[in-house]
């Protein structure tokens, strides 16, 4: 007959469960989440993209900066103090003036094209760096992936290995193998534990990475998408060579140098100030009006050298974008043909291991039915767990071709996966 359950009892088997599911909700909140989700989260929270961001409002503040006019300047000015009277009459005067400097020639106009250039080049810095962390992310997310896979194929390497352990004791123990075949068996154990182990440890460091490079407060433990089985939407247009992130930065970087080269050439037009303003005469009422005209004399000073260096700088941006371009173009090559030499990579190691699986099975049966030796089965086993680490291997490297050809392509890679 069964007891009612004590108070205490109860207390203390919902406290367990309680405790339970606290351990789960808090190892799913270390889950990473599906890629196309953390790469959302990355682009707001990554300390990459945090740098990128205030750069881009900083040259945004500087371009709305170089919009404001000059500040009037004020002027007072006492004279003849100390000076005798004259007729009885104080000879001091005191002029107060405002003087407001003019950009003549175009010179606020060149600044704020410079601003805004500076602005532009920000935010194809800001697209450059995008492309380039979503890229890494993949590949990122994508190890971690394998690094888990690789640990899940290990511990089952340790599984089949322990119950060939097992059936090589049976089989020694009924006199019908020889000791040997045991410590052929245990070795085989031995090595697929140091194999797991290694697995482990390599998880652990692909899940830290990816949880620094996404700015996740607690390592990941798991993820919870997949980028080695997802299958990319295929692009059947050619991206020009000028869409690509590189490229555009370094374009929109000459551009900003150009446009200071006309800020440059301005710089020897006079600084022109125009005055007004009031002088009073001694310690009578009466005043007068002043105005006057100020302009700087560009003898001494034409910035010729100034002109000659920003023009310099110009030709070396330029010469700087042809090179970005050449690499743009071969990066792009290289990535079209690595993704093409992955596919058949990929289809290769997965016809592989079907056969090797079907191997396995078949050298297992016959093993149990003492047709095949132990030395075989091991061979065959060694011969299925390279098959899956090659397979795994080979999406790890599609991931890598896609990413980099969504990155040499101006794309955040797999952004349309799901």
């Amino acid at each position: 007959m069964n007891q009612a359950m004590s108070p205490t009892t109860f207390s203390a088997r919902y406290t367990g469960v309680a405790l339970l599911l606290l351990a789960a909700a808090s190892s799913r909140a270390a889950e990473a989440p599906p890629y196309t989700v953390l790469l959302q989260q990355s682009m707001a929270l990554a300390p990459t993209m945090a740098v990128q961001a205030a750069n881009v409002r900083a040259a945004s503040a500087d371009a709305a900066q170089a919009r404001a006019w000059l500040n009037p300047r004020i002027d007072t000015v006492l004279e003849n103090l100390g000076a005798p009277a004259s007729d009885g009459v104080s000879q001091r005067q005191n002029t107060y003036s405002i003087t407001q400097p003019l950009e003549i020639g175009g010179k606020r106009g060149a600044r704020i094209e410079v601003g805004e250039r500076n602005f532009a080049a920000a935010q194809a810095r800001e697209r450059q760096a995008q492309v380039a962390y979503a890229a890494e992310l993949a590949v990122a997310y994508a190890t971690a992936e394998a690094m888990l896979g690789r640990k899940t194929l290990a511990t089952e390497n340790l599984t089949r290995a322990n119950e060939e352990l097992a059936a090589a004791r049976a089989l020694v123990d009924s006199g019908k193998e020889a000791s040997l075949r045991s410590a052929q068996a245990q070795a085989s154990v031995a090595a697929a534990q140091a194999a797991e182990a290694a697995a482990i440890n390599d998880a652990t460091q692909a899940l830290a990475r990816l949880s620094a490079m996404s700015g996740a407060s607690e390592p990941y433990t798991a993820v919870t998408g997949s980028l080695l089985t997802v299958q990319p939407t295929k692009r059947t247009v050619s991206t020009a060579i000028e869409e690509s992130p590189s490229v555009r930065a370094a374009e929109a970087e000459r551009n900003a140098l150009d446009a200071q080269v006309d800020v440059e050439r301005k710089r020897w037009i006079p600084d022109v100030g125009i005055s007004a303003g009031v002088r009073r005469y001694g310690w009578t009422n009466a005043s007068g009006y002043v105005v006057g005209v100020t302009a700087s004399i560009p003898l001494l000073d034409q910035n010729r050298n100034g002109i000659n260096a920003a023009v310099e700088r110009v030709a070396a941006a330029q010469a700087r974008l042809d090179g970005v371009r050449f690499e743009a173009n071969a990066a792009r090559q290289s990535a079209v043909s690595q993704v093409t030499a992955t596919e058949k990579q990929l289809a290769a190691a997965s016809e592989g291991e079907r056969a090797a699986g079907e191997a396995y099975r078949v050298g297992r049966i016959g093993y149990e039915s003492g047709k095949t030796s132990l030395v075989e089965l091991l061979a065959v086993r060694r011969a299925l767990v390279e098959a899956r680490q090659l397979t795994i291997e080979a999406r790890l490297a599609r991931v890598r071709a896609l990413a980099a050809l969504a990155q040499a392509d101006g794309r955040l890679a797999f952004e349309e996966s799901r």
